[in-house]
């Protein structure tokens, strides 16, 4: 799959708002993404922070959104670290399109950005999630009990990390 990432903007609202609605079941309680206009233009706006990267994985043939790649709290100074969200959207779930975003992404945020350490936090059962850090090199580092609230509920999260040192880029095909 070809794939190109680039940054949200406010007329992606109806195309993001559909892929968020087709999406639910994917989601499930793994993430709540901004489902009203109003919540997507405030996602947007965020986007402009200097703490925020925020990138939509796009399907480089017909340009429609794959998935969602957010880099938050980013800190500079000593710790040049930010932490990760990321999540695709049905029917690009299972092709590789997040695989190639993230790591087109990583390949940004210690290149570009010149970031030293990048941590997701991943609920347990989220295998697909976790697969995917795992495939690009992350390092377990903990388990963070009742670390953020998701639709209501304080959810357990392992934390991921990767260093600029061990970012090798995509793994070869097997």
């Amino acid at each position: 799959m070809n794939i190109v990432i680039r940054p949200p903007a406010p007329n992606d609202q109806d195309e993001f708002l559909a892929r968020v609605q087709d999406s639910r079941g994917l989601h499930g309680n793994w993430v709540l993404p901004p489902d009203t206009s109003d919540l997507f233009a405030s996602y947007v706006q965020r986007t402009t922070e200097d703490n925020q990267r925020c990138f939509f994985v796009c399907n480089g043939s017909t340009g429609e959104i794959a998935g969602v790649i957010n880099a938050n709290e980013i800190v500079r100074g000593c710790f040049l670290s930010a932490y990760l969200g990321f999540y695709a959207f049905a029917p690009h779930d299972g092709t590789g399109a997040m695989t190639l975003g993230l790591a087109a992404v990583i390949d940004q945020l210690f290149g570009h950005e010149g970031l030293h350490r990048l941590e997701a936090n991943i609920q347990p059962a989220n295998g697909r999630s976790l697969a995917l850090v795992q495939r690009l090199g992350f390092h377990r580092e903990g388990f963070s009990p009742r670390y953020l609230k998701i639709a209501g509920r304080w959810r357990d999260h392992e934390r991921w990390a990767l260093l600029a040192d061990d970012w090798r880029g995509l793994p070869p095909r097997s």
